[in-house]
């Protein structure tokens, strides 16, 4: 007969026990959520010029169209997502599906520019709640030694989206319009929502601190494992709030914890900042250069390619070798290849292309990284929060970056020279992780005895 403990605590629950069915389960609707995220994203810069033909639009105004939804994501980032620590990470995500999926699908009937830019506004917000409820709760239900593994697969999910939404509008679009892609925007989240609402669970860590019913909390551990034994006076424990009752957003800025969150910040600004120069004048650069069609979309999809094939190296590497290493080493080697982007263009095509790709590995897979660093830094209960305005404040990058750019190069600068001198954030990138993590494991860091206690448990 077996006994059961007096004591069931989180995360050591699911930091001791191998990874369960129902954990993949929670972790891959997650990473779907972010999929559909990112074909919501990306999918309107291949409707922009269809949606210029049809209503006549100047290129000027495409950009407040674009703008629209990453003015919405900001929002989402900033204002909506410290909501999930008190509504929790579950409904967060369940409404804000409904939310992108109505203003996706309200978008394919707008008539004009102020409608489709209000729609994109509101589908913005949802993406941008969704987003940081989805990592926090992969992070949760993630034991501490794959964490940063499974944050940065599902974060694979959003660029997966970005290379489907240019399939699909590529096969769609010419047949259907650009409407259809829309219409298969909204439709896709809805088709996810009963499983979202079957499956997915809340914040444990968030139920057990607010006294939720003690056979809801039992089930979802009995889920996980279901050898696990059941009993009146078990009791369950999770992760207390360091903070009192301060708010998960006033938390980032305690004193043990502000100089680690400004740091975030700032590499954040500058990884965003590298993706979207990047992403936005790479064709643009190589078109000038006179590179054929086929050669430009090649070199600007190894970048894509590049970032999401990182994951499967630096997750691992961010779980065993420790995630500051890992990612201060990525932003110093992203800084010799974007370097290297610019002597290629002189040089044969192949050099080109390879250093496109590992420009993308550091670039697009730094960014994947950083997040999911921020998930290791930041402790369950303030965890969305952080990640959510790490994300909004970084926004702020991706609108100065592709102006930087489009700034140095109508000042006459070469497409070499602007290279070189987007290679030098990265090192300031990979100089401030190396620094974090050496603060993270000094005396000063509130987290750095429950690392050793996980170090020691794990030898």
């Amino acid at each position: 007969m077996s006994l059961a403990p007096s004591r069931v605590k989180l995360p050591d629950f699911i930091d001791s026990r191998p990874v369960s069915r129902y954990q993949y389960i929670v972790i891959a609707l997650c990473g779907v959520v972010m999929f559909i995220d990112g074909f919501d994203t990306q999918s309107i810069s291949y409707m922009a010029p269809h949606i210029a033909e049809e209503w006549g639009l100047s290129k000027q105004v495409l950009g407040p169209i674009f703008s629209a939804a990453l003015a919405g994501l900001m929002v989402g980032y900033l204002a909506l997502s410290p909501l999930s620590e008190r509504f929790g990470h579950r409904r967060m995500i369940l409404t804000s599906t409904v939310v992108f999926a109505l203003g996706t699908l309200a978008a394919a009937w707008s008539q004009n520019v102020t409608e489709l830019m209000a729609l994109r506004f509101i589908t913005g917000m949802g993406l941008g709640a969704a987003a940081p409820s989805a990592i926090a709760l992969t992070g949760e239900f993630s034991p501490k030694r794959l964490r940063a593994t499974f944050v940065l697969v599902i974060y694979c999910g959003f660029s997966l989206g970005f290379v489907a939404a240019g399939l699909v509008s590529g096969w769609l679009i010419p047949i259907l319009g650009w409407r259809s892609v829309l219409v298969v925007g909204a439709v896709a989240p809805l088709l996810l929502f009963p499983a979202l609402l079957r499956y997915l669970p809340d914040s444990l860590t968030s139920m057990i601190n607010r006294g939720a019913e003690p056979n809801r909390i039992q089930a979802i551990f009995r889920k996980m494992d279901p050898a696990l034994a059941v009993g009146p006076d078990i009791t369950y424990e999770a992760e207390k709030r360091t903070h009192g009752q301060r708010t998960a957003l006033r938390s980032l800025f305690t004193r043990d914890r502000v100089l680690g969150t400004l740091v975030l910040w700032l590499v954040f600004v500058i990884n965003l900042g590298e993706f979207y120069a990047l992403q936005s004048w790479l064709p643009s650069i190589m078109t000038s250069l006179d590179y054929d069609m086929g050669t430009v979309v090649t070199a600007t999809t190894l970048t894509t390619v590049g970032g999401i094939a990182a994951a499967f190296v630096t997750g691992p590497c961010m779980d065993r070798l420790g995630a500051y290493v890992t990612l201060g080493t990525v932003y110093v080697v992203g800084f010799a290849f974007v370097a290297l982007t610019g002597v290629a263009f002189t040089a044969p095509l192949w050099v080109l292309l390879t250093a496109n790709f590992f420009a993308g590995v550091c670039i697009s897979g730094g960014q994947k990284s950083l997040i999911a660093l921020s998930a290791v830094f930041y402790p369950t209960s303030m965890r969305s929060t952080g990640v959510g305005w790490a994300l909004g404040v970084g926004r702020l990058g991706g609108i100065v970056g592709p102006i930087a750019v489009g700034t140095a190069l109508g000042m006459g600068w070469s497409a070499s020279a602007v290279f070189y001198a987007m290679s030098v954030p990265m090192l300031v990138a990979g100089a401030a992780v190396f620094l974090l993590g050496r603060w993270v494991r000094s005396d000063n860091h509130p987290d750095r005895k429950s690392a050793e206690s996980h170090s020691l448990a794990r030898r």
